[in-house]
């Protein structure tokens, strides 16, 4: 009796931890308010809550996928794409659109890597960080128009669980490069990211297949290990504007790489 006595509150423990944790990535990666969690991002743990981001990017890419899927019908293909894409964006609230920008002017100006430091985090958009933001919106929208509305939600979902674990695996192969920040913050434990790997690994396979799923992964690992090396060589580590790049450059490299399979 005692044993069972003791296992309770072990179990009412853990479930709690479980909800604490995915409430923070929730509440870390969208604009989702949700209780028990801090609302400012600084005053999250994110230790527990990375485990759970694959799966929380996968419910941001099935929100905008069902977007286009509901709206086709309505708008057409071209407009509906459109008003899925801003969907992706305003439920993130810019947060890796806003770090691909950034990472764009910090990477194309001319200086030092303290310069470009500095210049990542002056919150004017520069001439880069745009080029970069159309580049982006240009090839996403492209790659969505051309697919039916049930691929667009598929590819969606598995873009957004990749994107996520492409962030983690370039957090955890790269040191920060500075001691404050998103990028010093953001400690990704081996057991979280294997963790974390099984779920997008699961998650990519559930929406695409085993072969397109296995290529997503690929296309993931291959995004995070390039802006991995190119942040360590430009800015001497991560920081959570390259974190947030990477995730941005991976959905629209995973939809890329299924259009290549579908058409």
């Amino acid at each position: 009796m005692s044993a069972r006595a003791e296992r309770a509150p072990a179990a009412a423990g853990l479930l709690r931890r479980g909800w604490t944790s995915f409430a923070g990535a929730v509440t870390f990666l969208t604009i989702t308010p949700l209780p028990a969690v801090p609302s400012r991002p600084d005053d999250l743990d994110l230790a527990d809550a990375v485990v759970w981001f694959p799966l929380v990017g996968a419910a941001i890419g099935a929100f905008a996928g069902a977007l286009r899927l509901v709206c086709q019908p309505l708008f057409g293909r071209g407009l509906s794409t459109a008003l899925a894409m801003i969907g992706l964006v305003v439920i993130c609230g810019a947060l890796h659109q806003d770090a691909l920008a950034d990472s764009a002017d910090g990477l194309g100006v001319r200086g030092d890597r303290a310069r470009r430091l500095a210049v990542m985090r002056d919150s004017s958009t520069g001439a880069f960080g745009v080029l970069a933001l159309i580049g982006w919106a240009l090839l996403l929208f492209t790659s969505l128009t051309s697919l039916r509305s049930d691929q667009a939600l598929r590819a969606l979902i598995a873009a957004g669980a990749a994107g996520r674990l492409a962030a983690l695996m370039h957090a955890s192969g790269t040191a920060p490069a500075r001691l404050d920040g998103l990028g010093a913050a953001l400690c990704v434990k081996r057991s979280a990211l294997a963790i974390a790997v099984v779920f997008g690994a699961a998650i990519a396979i559930a929406a695409v297949g085993p072969v397109r799923g296995t290529a997503c992964l690929g296309v993931c690992g291959l995004v995070s290990a390039l802006s991995a090396a190119f942040a360590r060589r430009a800015l001497g580590g991560s920081t959570g504007d390259t974190i947030g790049a990477t995730v941005a450059v991976t959905e629209v490299a995973v939809c890329l790489a299924l259009v290549s399979t579908w058409r």
